[in-house]
């Protein structure tokens, strides 16, 4: 069933449609709004990081390791291999002292792409570290030598550490452990499939974390959540989603690849999950600044600069605008009759 959320126009003509779904939940986990199906079971991808990185951080490890909150945030990060990233993470294993090559990311291109030419004309080769994901695979290991934990066959789920990970991400979304479905995401780590209203559930508490039950998991989500407000950038990049939502000390915000994104509002308690259902990711600014006006967002400053970041014109190579997009969902208020 179709349920578009963008509209593409070319010449006043619809040239692409984007089908997705959208949930909002309360401080309660039940759906608040919705448009579509808030029972879609999509794959988190990146929009799990800051859940993966909970027990490393609840069991101490900033504080094994004296971690700033930079570092914390480049663990859950989908960053772009940019100048200051790449400081960070090599700072990050002057305090660890473990290889990169212990990582089972690939060895990647940065993906911002003036970081990438400029690798490129200097002679520079792909590295582990320009993985968008290192970040979450180095303080995987981090926290497994600091535990006593295998190194070899941290990505494999039997492995204790990611065994804790679907227990603290069961806990978060509300499901049963055996409801999450396994799969293995494109980092090589295991990734998780569940229904939109769980994971807007998962960070409501994240943005709320009075509605976690486990004091050290509360002081783990804090200290996580801080580390991205605090330091955005290091989430996501230049002019990313992630980095415009997250300079707003009220939003706690990460996507995913394939059309996945995740935010929680603070005063608002709420958690919001959508899902693209083409995979597409250029949507994603756009979808966040509509929800934000349909539910009458206090602060305006963030969807200006939403609207900045993410102009709805289409422009050519030259940067002729030749056509719109245009975000066409209503969001329905009340529980889904589904």
């Amino acid at each position: 069933m179709e349920n578009v959320l963008v509209q593409e126009y070319r010449a006043d003509m619809v040239e692409c449609a984007h089908n997705g779904h959208i949930c909002i939940v309360n401080e309660e986990g039940a759906i608040q709004a919705y448009t579509g199906d808030p029972g879609f079971v999509a794959f988190t991808r990146s929009s799990a990081k800051p859940l993966q990185a909970i027990p490393a951080i609840r069991d101490g490890m900033a504080e094994f390791y004296g971690l700033s909150d930079e570092e914390i945030a480049i663990m859950v990060a989908s960053h772009r291999g940019e100048p200051r990233h790449v400081e960070v993470l090599e700072q990050f294993a002057r305090r660890v002292k473990l290889h990169e090559d212990l990582m089972v990311c690939a060895p990647s291109w940065p993906l911002d792409d003036r970081s990438k030419e400029v690798l490129l004309r200097t002679g520079g080769e792909r590295s582990r570290w320009y993985h968008n994901c290192s970040g979450k695979h180095y303080g995987m290991l981090a926290y497994c030598q600091m535990a006593g934990l295998p190194l070899n066959g941290y990505d494999q789920p039997d492995h204790p550490l990611q065994q804790e990970i679907i227990r603290t991400i069961a806990d978060l979304t509300g499901l049963a452990q055996g409801d999450i479905r396994i799969g293995t995401d494109g980092c090589g780590l295991p990734v998780f499939a569940m229904p939109l209203q769980a994971l807007a559930t998962a960070y409501m508490k994240l943005a709320c974390p009075d509605r976690i039950k486990d004091e050290a998991t509360r002081e783990a989500v804090l200290t996580i959540t801080s580390a991205m407000n605090t330091s955005p950038f290091m989430v996501a990049g230049s002019g990313k989603v992630d980095t415009v939502l997250l300079e707003d000390s009220n939003i706690v915000a990460k996507g995913g690849f394939k059309g996945v994104y995740c935010f929680g509002l603070k005063k608002e308690r709420l958690g919001v999950a959508f899902k693209i259902l083409d995979g597409s990711e250029e949507e994603w600014g756009w979808i966040a600044q509509s929800i934000l006006e349909q539910i009458g967002y206090a602060n305006k400053a963030t969807i200006s600069r939403l609207a900045q970041a993410f102009p709805t014109g289409i422009m050519n190579d030259s940067g002729r605008t030749v056509g719109r997009a245009e975000t066409v969902f209503k969001l329905a208020h009340g529980p889904s009759p589904n």
